[in-house]
């Protein structure tokens, strides 16, 4: 017989349907069946994740100075740890412990102990880590245990440990070796064994040179006195390539847009900061090499910075042998010879702009010094029309006029130094001192005060705060100061005494019996209570 209608077709289904291709007509999937959180590989992963939380939180910790919180987090994660690995082995899984996540939970708990400095606590909790022959790389901690006998000035085990680190690690680690090898030589400087320094620190520059340790071996030359070696490292230390591109690439076309765009991106970003800080530090080390051997190379001084600039004029940091120059100067200075001191400088009038501000700034000063206020004055302005923006050549333009007497003048060049260099703290108290000159005491103390917020213990600022207090409380303020800052006692003493004339003779009397009680072994205070006594009095 056969069928009416086709096989596997039925017309009724499709008539009235309507198009759906995603089937929303069909309404919401089903909700999803909930995990059983009761059965055992359940909880163990529950635990893992508590225990990962608790180290994440622990270093969070760290990085805010939280340092005994973070250590809490690090226990609790260990406690964790040990309740994951019992939970695993109970349930027959104890092939599949996580030996990445045990690892991470004993170095994260040793380095909290070593930010507490609880020192024998972190060394038992990485000789754990370095011990267990499952972890790999772990010998590497080694160096970290090293590190902490360093801060114990256990030195001779540091040496050991570091050793044993530089052991364990391969050739292909080249940087993290060389890093091992200065770490020796440093530790080796604080014994005082600077032969075995100069091995490391030696081995360090015919391998990998940096600026760091070409610094430290100078050190070492100088410390056993060899001239020769000294000027060989020096030669090396300017020789360093510091791998850093060229200043020119920062300066933007006058044509290509794009280029500008891109070069006015990266002229600020945090690549170029680190270049920048590289250099400073870089010339740092230069700087201090040079002033620290010069003396030493030579039959004298100004034969051995000579040498040195003319080093320095032959290498990469060419800039910094007119830095030399006004250092050998300033060393003239510091030996009591004015006159050299003063040619030396004077040959800087011909060179550019800010190694001519810089000298002229040091002359007006040396002439200042001298009492020779036109000279002084004439290089100041040498020195602003060279730099205009240099702090310290507006400070010396005011200083010159401060001694003409005309105070609005010099609070001018004071003020414009401040603007030029808010850190200005010779401008802020020469400002201070004119102020008082003026009769502004407002202002001056206004001056003082902030110069106190940043020289804590400057005795000459709280000398100027006491004398700028009110007459009738200057003996009592007075007495402040020199209870808090026993070590100025003198300027206070005599300013006391001075103000007993005003205060009257019985308050100052008062005011030097309880000096004398503090500083019983103050010939100053004594001397000082002698004269109150044997004054006249005034009625």
């Amino acid at each position: 017989m056969t069928a009416v209608r086709a096989a596997g077709y039925t017309s009724s289904l499709t008539r009235g349907s309507t198009f759906d291709p995603l089937g929303q007509s069909k309404g919401p999937a089903p909700p999803l069946e909930a995990k059983n959180e009761d059965t055992p590989e359940e909880k163990i992963k529950i635990l893992e994740k508590k225990v990962n939380d608790l180290i994440e939180e622990s270093c969070m910790a760290q990085s805010i100075g939280a340092l005994q919180l973070a250590l809490e987090k690090a226990k609790e994660a260990g406690r964790k740890e040990r309740t994951l690995v019992r939970q695993r082995e109970q349930s027959g899984n104890a092939d599949h412990i996580n030996l990445d996540l045990t690892y991470s939970v004993l170095l994260n708990l040793a380095n909290q102990y070593a930010n507490n400095e609880m020192y024998p606590e972190a060394l038992n909790s990485y000789q754990v880590i370095v011990k267990n022959k499952m972890f790999s790389n772990a010998g590497r901690l080694k160096v970290n245990m090293a590190n902490i006998y360093v801060k114990q000035k256990n030195y001779p085990k540091a040496i050991k440990f570091y050793r044993m680190a530089l052991d364990q690690i391969s050739n292909a680690h080249k940087e993290m070796r060389i890093k091992i090898m200065q770490n020796i030589g440093v530790v080796f400087v604080r014994m005082g064994q600077y032969s075995d320094a100069i091995t490391s620190f030696e081995h360090i520059m015919s391998e990998s040179p940096n600026i760091k340790t070409g610094f430290n071996l100078i050190l070492c030359y100088y410390a056993i006195g060899d001239r020769e070696r000294m000027k060989k490292a020096f030669q090396k230390l300017i020789s360093v390539p510091l791998g850093i591109d060229d200043e020119d690439k920062y300066i933007p076309s006058n044509d290509d847009t794009t280029s500008n765009m891109v070069i006015e991106a990266i002229k600020n970003d945090k690549l170029h900061q680190m270049e920048r800080d590289l250099k400073v530090l870089a010339e740092k080390y230069i700087m201090t090499a040079a002033k620290l051997i010069a003396p030493a190379i030579e039959t004298s001084f100004a034969t051995g910075f000579d040498w040195c600039v003319d080093m320095v004029k032959s290498s990469q940091y060419v800039e910094l042998a007119n830095d030399l120059e006004i250092n050998k100067a300033i060393t003239y200075l510091r030996q009591k010879d004015f006159n050299q001191a003063v040619e030396t400088l004077k040959t800087f009038e011909k060179k550019d702009s800010r190694v001519k501000s810089a000298a002229a700034t040091n002359l007006s000063f040396l002439y200042f010094l001298e009492k020779d206020f036109d000279q002084a004055d004439r290089y100041a302005d040498l020195a602003m029309n060279a730099d205009r923006y240099n702090p310290a050549a507006l400070i010396n333009k005011g200083n010159t006029v401060f001694v003409k007497q005309e105070y609005e003048k010099a609070a001018e060049f004071y003020k414009e130094a401040l603007r030029n260099d808010s850190s200005c703290t010779e401008a802020l108290y020469n400002l201070g001192l004119t102020y008082k000159k003026l009769n502004r005491l407002e202002e001056a103390l206004d001056c003082f005060l902030k110069l106190h917020a940043i020289l804590r213990n400057s005795a000459q600022v709280m000398y100027q705060l006491a004398d700028l207090y009110p007459t009738d409380q200057k003996c009592d303020i007075s007495y402040v100061f020199v209870n808090v800052c026993r070590c100025f006692k003198l300027l206070y003493l005599s300013r006391c005494c001075r103000e007993g004339l005003h205060t009257g003779i019985q308050t100052c009397i008062f005011v030097y019996s309880h000096v004398t009680i503090c500083f019983p072994d103050s010939l100053a205070s004594s001397m000082s209570f002698w004269k109150i006594h044997s004054r006249p009095s005034s009625g």
